[in-house]
């Protein structure tokens, strides 16, 4: 795995951490967490990440 994967996991796994809090305690919705999922697969292509997507 290269630097810019790891950086791009890295990143994909902690904004979605971030985002399931926020589904967990309300703050967003299960649409809402879908669109970010979505979104944040797109822009980070994650290699393990898209194991752990919610959205497939």
């Amino acid at each position: 795995m290269s630097k810019e994967e790891m950086r791009n996991e890295k990143l994909y796994q902690t904004t979605m951490h971030i985002a399931r809090k926020m589904l967990n305690v309300g703050i967003i919705s299960e649409e809402e967490y879908r669109r970010v999922d979505k979104i944040f697969l797109e822009k980070y292509n994650p290699v393990f990440g898209t194991l752990f997507s919610d959205t497939r």
